[in-house]
């Protein structure tokens, strides 16, 4: 029997903020699965879950997958205005199917405003239920840029994420 060793992937997305429909092109500001209060909120083709994408390329990435724009199009009709979560229960299910389990998951939120601090625990455990793991896996930090570029001007969001895959025991 071939032992598999661990595994690591990093994602990483970024969208640009703007104000929200129906006075600008922004959507609805979701986050690691929350909906938070702001004026502006992403411009994308799907819902713009920064947080989801970026977990999402980071399970791919350490499966040596292809990544989420190739799985998922933003030319695509069929994920218009479609929920992140499909990502990443996508890319969750590829991770069990190959014989891992997450370890952990470590996701940094960079951005001006709003403030993410409040919502962090309500993120970490959308992101476990969404991936079918536990909380206490899941960590979410947040970061400001300081109001040095975009996104500390508050024209845009980005979030890393660094995920561990370990070899899942067969019981």
């Amino acid at each position: 029997m071939k032992t598999r060793k661990p595994r690591i992937g990093h994602g990483y997305d970024l969208h640009r903020l703007e104000i929200r429909h129906p006075e600008g092109p922004g959507r609805p500001f979701i986050l690691a699965g929350v909906t938070l209060e702001h004026p502006k909120g992403p411009v994308s083709h799907s819902d713009g879950d920064a947080a989801f994408h970026a977990v999402t390329d980071a399970l791919l990435g350490a499966l040596g997958e292809e990544d989420i724009g190739q799985l998922f199009p933003d030319d695509a009709p069929e994920w218009a205005d479609g929920e992140s979560s499909i990502f990443l229960k996508e890319a969750s299910r590829r991770v069990l199917d190959a014989g891992f389990e997450i370890g952990n998951l470590d996701v940094t939120i960079i951005c001006q405003r709003p403030k993410i601090s409040p919502h962090k625990n309500e993120m970490k455990r959308k992101l476990a239920e969404n991936l079918g793991t536990p909380v206490e896996d899941v960590n979410i930090k947040a970061k400001t840029h300081e109001e040095v570029d975009a996104v500390g001007e508050g024209r845009a969001v980005e979030v890393h994420a660094v995920v561990l895959l370990l070899p899942r025991h067969e019981e």
